[in-house]
């Protein structure tokens, strides 16, 4: 192998890391996300917008379109619209038309004034720039992205419970956050954001394409921080900008994790359920009650054995006054990296690729 691009698509930002293995560099870049990106031109557009593409990030565009169709006709393809909810009835009771491919390719054709928008995780364009500044070659033999993908649960079932279910399914039967990693051909239906993402990556030049979720991409990212890779039993936390994931491991492998939306996690609160995780108190009923967005306790490692805690992510100053032993975690140097670097060690333990830095 030689040329890895592994990029991390989150809320606030989009990382990237592009590691040569036979030169042995890296280089890396923070650039602002997708969903911002897109959200700040659309809050630009004026008049009636038709919207193409495919299911992304949601938040803060979700936001701008519902905005702008109480004022004008925003016109979805109903894979565009997926970005904004995976139910096209909740879609259109806010305004927004919800229409087919054909349609969309209709009215192109019909004369009718208004703007076009396109959605997506992946722009090639943007990305190229982006590699090109580092100056490098936009050629890869290898692409791995990893965006959180809650999956398209039936009628009835909370994404947030079915979240759950399909990961406590993944780790039951293999506990290691690289059990969470999809080959570009092989990603479940159900994750439709994740397959968008691998449909989109197959146009660049790149030999193959990984995905994998970006909750399981940093957990395993934070533990390659040297502080993690020399304990046994070691607790890792990604405070990012919108979502905070944290895992107890032992031997690498995971006993359990919880996820939360870090707007809504206090330091009092974090502290609890660190102790709570790693002695297997965890329930995941009562974590979505108090407005979190999982857990899932494999087995109990005990916190008085815990070697070494470490934190990772944009808003781990959370920590600072934390009353337990945390260290500030930079896996390969850099704390924004902790996805990528996740990434690309799912990509190499899937290969039995040696080890890449030690």
């Amino acid at each position: 192998m030689s040329r890895f691009l592994m990029v991390d698509i989150g809320a606030g930002t989009m990382d990237v890391l592009y590691f040569d293995d036979e030169l042995g560099l890296h280089y890396k870049a923070v650039a602002k996300s997708p969903v911002l990106h897109l959200a700040e031109r659309a809050a630009e557009l004026s008049g009636d917008v038709l919207i193409t593409g495919c299911e992304m990030g949601g938040g803060s565009i979700s936001q701008v379109l519902r905005k702008h169709a109480e004022s004008a006709r925003v016109y979805m393809t109903a894979s565009a619209a997926m970005t904004v909810h995976h139910d096209p009835d909740r879609v259109r009771s806010w305004g927004i038309e919800v229409i087919t491919d054909t349609e969309a390719e209709q009215l192109q054709r019909s004369g009718q004034q208004y703007s076009t928008f396109v959605v997506g995780d992946l722009d090639r364009k943007r990305l190229e720039s982006i590699i090109e500044g580092l100056g490098v070659p936009f050629a890869f033999d290898v692409v791995g992205i990893c965006a959180q993908d809650h999956g398209i649960p039936p009628k009835g079932v909370s994404h947030l419970d079915y979240r759950h279910n399909i990961f406590k399914q993944h780790l039951d039967e293999n506990g290691s956050p690289d059990a969470m990693l999809y080959g570009g051909d092989d990603v479940p239906e159900t994750f439709n954001r994740l397959r968008s993402i691998a449909q989109s990556a197959r146009k660049l030049p790149a030999g193959e394409v990984y995905v994998m979720d970006s909750g399981m991409a940093a957990i395993l990212g934070a533990s390659m921080d040297l502080h993690a890779r020399r304990g046994k039993r070691v607790m890792v936390l990604d405070i990012a900008t919108s979502h905070t994931v944290a895992a107890a491991l032992e031997e690498g492998q995971i006993a359990g994790f919880f996820e939360y939306h870090t707007h809504d996690v206090t330091l009092d609160r974090l502290m609890e359920l660190l102790r709570d995780l790693a002695d297997g108190r965890l329930e995941h009923p009562r974590i979505l009650e108090e407005g979190g967005h999982g857990a899932y306790v494999r087995k109990a490692i005990g916190f008085e054995t815990v070697e070494a805690i470490v934190a990772t992510g944009p808003k781990r100053r959370l920590l600072e006054k934390s009353r337990l032993p945390i260290v500030f975690g930079a896996p390969w140097g850099d704390n924004m990296m902790t996805g990528t670097v996740g990434l690309l060690e799912a990509i190499r333990r899937r290969k039995n690729l040696k080890q890449f830095l030690e």
